[in-house]
């Protein structure tokens, strides 16, 4: 009696297999895709991204970009490109606050463009 109940269980067990492989198993969909990601262009001021530096970074990187609370930004260019750090800037990330309600978006590609030269 118990092996014909254990041969129902299985039975039971491979028809539900059937069913779900046949009917049950959502379709596959295309990954999602960034969208397209453009820095604004425009020429690097240094005195300009310096000052916002002060204002806004200084804080957090060290008066010589040497680290603080937050990594050292001294040879940041060296290891990230600009457009991975007007990313990080806009959006915050790894204990860094994001930044796109609090500078322009200028603002930001200016600072990317500055970092992107500290090798």
């Amino acid at each position: 009696m118990q092996k014909w109940m254990m041969f129902g269980g299985f039975m039971a067990a491979c028809l539900l297999g059937i069913f779900l492989l046949t009917f049950g198993l959502p379709e596959k969909t295309a990954p999602e895709q960034e969208e397209a990601f453009v820095i604004p262009e425009q020429p690097s001021d240094i005195g300009s991204a310096e000052a916002i530096y002060k204002n806004s970074c200084l804080g957090c990187h060290g008066t010589d970009m040497q680290g603080n609370m937050g990594p050292a930004l001294n040879q940041v260019g060296s290891h990230m490109t600009k457009e991975e750090v007007y990313k990080r800037i806009l959006n915050g990330g790894n204990g860094m606050p994001a930044f796109k309600e609090k500078l322009t978006k200028e603002e930001i590609a200016n600072l990317s463009s500055w970092f992107a030269q500290m090798k």
